[in-house]
């Protein structure tokens, strides 16, 4: 938990061309866009039930149901921003393991989902067309929740380069999944990647990117069990927002998973997102 805190006093020290703002509250409505009613209802009134929150993976409390609404609160906020400005993030986010009914892998809600479904009924009421979304989820753990939510979703394309035989041992089915064998390193991760976002600019068309820029695929990670260097995370972060930019499509971005046995270089790691990020968004005023 440690590294929110330390990411943004790194990022408000060695950026401050970034702008930082508190993370608005994620409303019972927003979160009905893609929770159902009971799992919102047993969260907030605390009536949820001992083994789903061993399958989330945090004791139940006022603050983690508050925190929860917040992380989705910010990614909201920043989808809202990156459709005015080109780039925005949150702080925090990526909690693509929660389901519209349930938690799970230390995620709550799912703050990319409500962000995206909030996006398209903004957008539909001010522009009268549908706004297409991709979530381009690098993340080491593969998103199974988001691609539960959007298997039947047409609007929303869902991209997962993850280990395979990592974290989620039952996998759901993205639009394009990519597993990755243990031990996968830079050159082979960036030619995964290369060919994954080359299918998806030949299947979709996306008004916005939502991408998880997860610091886990780095070699010094707990959790990760793959092989990247700190250089080639930038690389990867670099082709995503050069893709985007490319392309003239708006994205935000969330910090997801990061798990470093030196806590600090997985904050090094999300910093320099940001430092990536900010060039491009330099670009677009």
């Amino acid at each position: 938990m440690a590294k929110y805190a330390m990411l943004r006093a790194t990022i408000a020290r060695q950026l401050p061309e970034v702008a930082l703002l508190e993370a608005p509250v994620a409303s019972d409505g927003q979160l009905a866009l893609v929770h159902t009613p009971d799992y919102i209802e047993s969260l907030v009134r605390g009536q949820i039930s001992a083994a789903a929150l061993r399958e989330i993976g945090f004791p139940w409390s006022e603050f983690m149901v508050e925190r929860a609404r917040r992380s989705v609160g910010a990614t909201v906020a920043a989808v809202r921003a990156a459709l005015q400005t080109g780039v925005a993030a949150n702080l925090a986010g990526g909690t693509h393991h929660a389901y519209a009914d349930k938690g799970g892998g230390f995620c709550v809600f799912n703050d990319v989902a409500v962000a995206a479904r909030l996006a398209q009924a903004e957008w539909q009421r001010q522009y009268r067309h549908i706004l297409k979304v991709a979530v381009i989820d690098l993340d080491v753990h593969q998103g199974n929740g988001t691609a539960h939510i959007f298997q039947k979703d047409n609007s929303v394309f869902t991209l997962s380069l993850h280990g395979d035989k990592n974290f989620p041992f039952r996998k759901e089915a993205s639009d394009l999944d990519v597993a990755l064998a243990d031990g996968c390193h830079d050159a082979e991760y960036l030619a995964a990647l290369e060919l994954a976002l080359l299918a998806l600019s030949q299947r979709f068309e996306p008004g916005l990117v939502l991408y998880l820029a997860g610091a886990d695929p780095y070699a010094g990670d707990r959790l990760g069990r793959l092989a990247l260097t700190p250089d080639g995370l930038e690389a990867r972060d670099r082709r995503v927002f050069d893709w985007c930019h490319q392309r003239r499509i708006p994205v935000a971005f969330v910090m997801a998973g990061g798990y470093g046995k030196q806590i600090e270089e997985t904050v090094q790691i999300q910093s320099c997102t940001f430092r990536t990020a900010l060039s491009y968004a330099q670009r677009w005023l």
